[in-house]
């Protein structure tokens, strides 16, 4: 979602300070209560199948509202706090991806290219959980390039999701595969905003970060895929009848969109900016469309409706307009989340861990693993949620002089895995919000809830387990050298502590 241009905003993320503390009613974690409503909010929806966009954004609004009657500073102060916890760049760079990268999807499902699919998955027998698993492929290599797990999901969600439930894939499984390529891509990626985070709060260079940081995610990956292709299969494709109707009524023509698809890639491989490389896919998609003969209006349509009403239509409308609810959510949840620091809520996390770890390597590590997750469960924003954690990941590290780049890893595979993991995070409730989108568009297709989808993000909670074993073993322990070097434990001469 990011790369080198970006650099600049995120040191001024990172560098950002409130102005004023704020103080509440019963200690510095009563801060934590907006966002505390609102997980239950969520989670409570979810459950009994209530759940819609507005009723979200209804639920942090009502979470922050309770926090200001738990505020004993001035309104003014708490108000001014929200204010610049919703202006946190990192909000900002969300949101312009999810449009973006909805534009694009939409326009290459306008060209065809969910019908290209569903002809190729036909004619190849490539499905139930063999497309599951190279669902999971794809959209791993495609956040990979793009450094974009939001814009993945997004698009995916649009593309796959479709194509995948009607060749048979199990649509649970299915979206926990799009989501598990969003945390392979957003954690691994040189250009991802997460990668690029972890390794400049922790004083290291981002190539050397990702070569480190290749064994813990291929570890995931492998048995993630097979676990896909395994559980992928058992959804409903209809009978042989139903499948030979539906294999004459698709073809191969939109196919040809996978051009653009594949620019976007190449662009993005090369260095270029995300929105750059999207831009280039999105008018190459026109392009495409347009020769194909589809109607313009399928691209762009403005017109009055029966009552004489305004009305814009098309993919690239529909593209950003079913993220509108999507950017107010997470700007509220990046301000309440805002709230947390600003009341010292931050600083006591910190004590508490350096009390704890009393010198032993083991504990730092196992401190730093448990922090970034726990600071997870409130920031839902995987960003953001780097940049609260990175001073305690540091802090701890340097303390036993851990390298670097071991740091970073603990800091970005945690954060990675759990914002699509969580079902009231920002990558889930965004998956969620974009199937439901296109089930407006293909009949009796089924929307996942995301308390049903969490179990299943094999990547994320295989990330999780792998790390949570290093830090427990001392896989991949290094400590940091006289020259910046990364040393391995026998070879250390230090302070070594065990």
């Amino acid at each position: 979602m990011a790369d080198s241009e970006n650099n600049e905003v995120i040191d001024e993320a990172i560098g950002k300070k409130s102005i004023k503390k704020l103080e509440f009613r019963g200690g510095v974690f009563a801060a934590t209560v907006p966002l505390i409503f609102f997980i239950i909010w969520a989670i409570t929806l979810s459950v009994t199948k209530l759940i819609s966009e507005e009723a979200l954004v209804l639920g942090i609004v009502i979470g922050v509202a309770i926090g200001l009657f738990l505020c004993k500073s001035k309104w003014a102060d708490y108000a001014q706090s929200l204010i610049s916890g919703m202006a946190q760049p990192v909000g900002v760079v969300a949101v312009i991806a999810w449009f973006w990268a909805g534009m694009f999807a939409k326009l290459l499902s306008a060209g065809g290219l969910v019908d290209g699919l569903i002809w190729f998955g036909l004619q190849t027998g490539l499905e139930s959980g063999a497309f599951v698993g190279v669902t999971f492929l794809l959209a791993a290599l495609f956040a990979t390039a793009v450094g974009t797990g939001y814009g993945t999901v997004a698009a995916f969600g649009i593309l796959m999701y479709p194509a995948g439930v009607i060749l048979g894939a199990d649509p649970v499984i299915l979206l926990a595969a799009i989501l598990s390529g969003a945390v392979f891509g957003d954690n691994l990626a040189p250009v991802s905003d997460t990668t690029i985070v972890s390794a400049t709060t922790q004083d290291a260079d981002v190539p050397g970060v990702v070569r480190s940081r290749f064994k813990y995610s291929i570890t995931a990956a492998i048995p993630a895929f097979i676990l896909f292709v395994i559980f992928g299969g058992g959804g409903n494709a209809g009978n042989a009848e139903a499948l030979a109707r539906l294999q004459e009524q698709v073809s191969p023509q939109g196919l040809f969109l996978l051009i653009p698809f594949a620019l976007v890639l190449y662009l993005a491989l090369s260095g270029h900016h995300l929105l750059t490389s999207l831009t280039w896919g999105i008018v190459a998609s026109i392009v495409f469309i347009i020769l194909s003969g589809t109607p313009l209006t399928e691209i762009i349509h403005i017109y009055k409706d029966d009552a004489g009403n305004a009305v814009v239509d098309g993919a690239l409308m529909s593209g950003i307009g079913g993220y509108f609810n999507m950017a107010i959510l997470i700007l509220f949840i990046l301000a309440a989340a805002h709230l947390m620091e600003v009341a010292g809520t931050m600083e006591a996390i910190k004590d508490f861990f350096l009390k704890i770890i009393n010198n032993v390597v083991k504990r730092a590590e196992l401190s730093m693993y448990g922090i970034v997750a726990f600071l997870n469960v409130f920031i839902t924003i995987n960003t953001a949620a780097e940049i609260a954690a990175a001073p305690f990941v540091r802090k701890l590290g340097e303390e036993m002089n851990i390298h670097p780049y071991r740091r970073a890893n603990f800091l970005d595979t945690v954060t990675s895995s759990l914002g699509y993991i969580f079902p009231w995070s920002a990558g889930v409730l965004l998956a969620w919000a974009t199937i439901k989108g296109a089930a407006q568009n293909y009949e009796s297709l089924p929307v996942v809830s995301p308390a049903e989808v969490f179990p299943f993000v094999f990547q994320g909670w295989g990330l999780l387990i792998v790390m949570l074993i290093a830090a427990w073993t001392g896989w991949g322990l290094r400590y940091r050298g006289k020259n910046g070097e990364e040393v391995k434990p026998k070879d250390y001469h230090g302070n070594e502590n065990s």
